[in-house]
């Protein structure tokens, strides 16, 4: 499956209504350096969007109150359909904080694969939130969305604005990377999807899966990119997409170090688990590579896969 793509600004197909992509996002390593005692962990991650996305439609229903949800595509049984859905939540997050009750129609075409550590809930919240701050202009500051982004989930922030950035604290703090080229990525998914916080619970309930103390290894990826593109860096780059989840996802679901196993072993320049999992990725020097090692992927371990491209910035 090869993604076409969708804009990540709020487009407007009428008036009172905008059109939005909702992007997955991978992760370029991800380190947790510790835990805050209200539970909420502290990480370090470059995050880059992928031109996979969600649409959402959001519209503005005057004369009808109230929210009207549809969930279209072909989404898994476990997306939710009704007002647990993270588009949802966001709208009347929204909605309550600017004291507005305007009639509302969203519309999710949801393409992204849930449970899959590519952040797909959590980018179709951000949308919401930037669609209806386009919809209502200064109903709420940008603080205050930043906040209730930060509310309904550790990377919704990110999704305000998704371009390739460096998130740190509980997702609060993210730094926009400059820099960044685009490159083929593929995406392959085996065995059972992994909700966060079943990946993070067998994570903290084993303490060999913690690290004694922060390894830097983001900040030699910041460093790479800034002298040589990151991907230039060949089998440094492979050594340094640490992400500390991984041992706790691989257990819960063996086929991660399967997948990267694979994708490394068909040309990728490195390959790594995003997010929480299950979800491996493989970056790629061209898009023939890439289109060859997810056929080989996906014939020989049975796994869903989805070529892609990473978003650039300047």
């Amino acid at each position: 499956m090869t993604s076409t793509g969708a804009p990540s600004a709020a487009a407007p197909p009428g008036r009172g209504a905008v059109r939005l992509g909702a992007p997955g996002k991978v992760n370029l390593g991800l380190r947790i350096l510790g835990r805050r005692s209200d539970g909420f962990h502290l990480l370090d991650s470059l995050f880059l969007p992928i031109e996979l996305a969600d649409e959402l439609e959001i519209r503005l229903t005057p004369g009808r109150a109230g929210l009207r949800f549809e969930l279209e595509g072909e989404p898994a049984s476990d997306v939710p359909r009704g007002d647990e859905n993270l588009a949802v939540r966001a709208a009347r997050a929204f909605l309550t904080a600017a004291n507005a009750e305007p009639g509302l129609e969203i519309r999710l075409d949801k393409r992204l694969p849930s449970a899959a550590g590519l952040g797909g809930g959590s980018s179709d919240a951000g949308a919401v939130l930037r669609g209806l701050a386009a919809l209502l202009p200064g109903r709420l500051p940008g603080e205050r969305l930043a906040e209730l982004a930060l509310e309904l989930g550790a990377d919704v922030p990110f999704f305000l604005d998704p371009r390739p950035a460096r998130v740190t604290g509980i997702g609060e703090r993210i730094e926009p990377l400059g820099g960044i080229r685009s490159w083929p990525i593929l995406l392959a998914r085996g065995g059972p999807p992994l909700p966060t916080s079943q990946v993070f619970a067998a994570y903290d309930a084993d303490p060999s899966l913690t690290p004694a103390g922060p390894d830097p290894t983001i900040r030699p990826l910041w460093a790479l990119r800034e002298d040589r593109g990151l991907v230039r860096a060949g089998p440094q780059l492979r050594g340094l997409l640490r992400n500390d989840l991984e041992p706790a996802a691989t257990r819960l679901n063996p086929a991660v170090a399967e997948l990267q196993r694979e994708i490394e072993k068909h040309g990728a320049l490195a390959a790594a688990m995003s997010g929480s999992g299950p979800t491996v990725y493989g970056l790629f020097e061209d898009e023939g590579r890439a289109r060859e090692a997810e056929r080989e992927v996906r014939e020989r371990n049975g796994a869903e896969t989805w070529l892609s491209r990473t978003q650039a910035s300047p």
